[in-house]
């Protein structure tokens, strides 16, 4: 399935790197710039584009709703030419619309918002996916609180667009230990982590209840809170979950950073 006509929905989790370095081409952003690279080639060809970010978090569910999103650079201490990073992707306030009127139905309460922007979860992937900045997009907000279960069933309420045209991405990061990327050596935590989440997410012979009972309850996982000293990266993956409840395809199982990390397909 290559580039071809979109026929339903395509659900997709993956890191987005350290804040602009993938779009820099740092070397320890290799694996991941061909990976965002060349994905695509696995996708259908989207007619719109939903991101739930890491790096957006209200507290209730929050649709980016503006016709023309600028850019946040919500990130510092990098080289100017971070800064003038453009993706002029077009906004999509009919499918906010359409998703903020399918989760008030769902009793989840929701707002639109057409004055923020778009942040480096969503920019730096998609500028690597998508370079010409054609499809238009929105974001989905993360909950304060971050609490796991709610943030599946925030994806079990948009499952209803599973016949649309459109690519749902969870920008994230398996691993996201900030005090230790770059650290030379083999990390056996991260791995041991790594090889839980890979496990959890793709394993047949785990049920649908086990799987959830895993997310839920993610912390129980071997050294899951060095891996993951705050879960706002590891939540996106939640929200694709609940979209699907099905087991994923393992995409991508590489290194960044020195630490592994990984990233998953449900089509």
């Amino acid at each position: 399935m290559v580039n071809k006509e979109a026929t339903g929905l395509s659900v997709l989790y993956i890191p987005h790197g350290g804040g602009p370095l993938p779009l820099l081409d740092h070397k320890g952003h290799q694996e991941l710039i061909g990976f965002l690279n060349d994905i695509p080639e696995q996708l259908e060809v989207p007619e719109a584009i939903i991101v739930i970010s890491a790096h957006w978090e209200q507290s209730i569910p929050t649709l980016l709703a503006g016709e023309t999103p600028p850019l946040i650079y919500d990130y510092s201490g990098f080289a100017p030419e971070a800064y003038d990073i453009d993706y002029a992707a077009p906004g999509n306030p009919q499918l906010a619309q359409k998703i903020f009127s399918l989760l008030e139905k769902k009793g989840i309460h929701t707002q639109l918002d057409k004055r923020w922007g778009f942040d480096h979860g969503m920019f730096v992937p998609l500028k690597l996916m998508y370079p010409d900045a054609e499809i238009p997009c929105i974001q989905l907000s993360l909950i304060n609180g971050l609490d796991p279960l709610q943030h599946i069933n925030l994806g079990r309420a948009l499952r209803e667009l599973r016949d649309e045209k459109i690519l749902v991405v969870g920008s994230g990061f398996s691993f996201h230990n900030m005090k230790t990327f770059g650290q030379p050596g083999i990390d056996p935590q991260n791995i041991e982590f790594d090889q839980w989440v890979v496990e959890t997410m793709t394993d047949l012979h785990l049920s649908p209840a086990e799987r959830e009972d895993r997310l839920i309850h993610w912390q129980k996982a071997p050294h899951a809170r060095y891996c993951h000293p705050s879960e706002e990266h590891l939540l996106p993956l939640h929200v694709c979950y609940g979209i699907t409840e099905m087991p994923a395809r393992l995409v991508f199982n590489g290194n960044i950073l020195g630490k592994k990390s990984c990233a998953f397909l449900w089509q």
